[in-house]
């Protein structure tokens, strides 16, 4: 059971490791969730993949860049944001129960005010140390 946890932790990792490169190409994708996710994923599954991951240049410039600033630029809350209100638009475009709804709006409400208020705003990467 231990190592069938390992290898789907080490799917999803991989699984996210992808998503997070896609988001670095495609700027409507955000990098960072999928970077911290494939991060936590790795830790849990393999030594050696986690190893590998924070041998990654993707891995210095965001992980490392986002635990050592404890926040985000203002570009990428945006494009974090966006890309989350698509999904919770759709959401509740396509569900019909009303509480169902009402827990996506509280949730999408909770989102905003995590993001605002909580995740400190950085200045853009060539403003940094100025």
């Amino acid at each position: 059971m231990k190592t069938l946890k390992k290898f789907i932790f080490a799917v999803l990792g991989l699984l996210s490791f992808g998503l997070g490169v896609m988001g670095v190409i495609m700027p409507v994708i955000p990098g960072l969730p999928f970077f911290l996710f494939a991060s936590y994923c790795f830790l849990k599954s393999s030594e050696r993949l986690e190893k590998w991951f924070k041998g990654t240049t993707y891995y210095e410039n965001y992980v490392v860049r986002f635990r050592e600033n404890r926040g985000m630029t203002k570009k990428e809350k945006i494009r974090i944001n966006v890309v989350a209100d698509f999904f919770i638009i759709f959401s509740l475009i396509i569900v019909d129960i009303w509480a169902v709804r009402a827990i996506i709006i509280i949730l999408a409400i909770i989102k905003y005010y995590y993001f605002i208020r909580k995740i400190p705003t950085l200045p853009p990467e060539g403003n940094q140390g100025q």
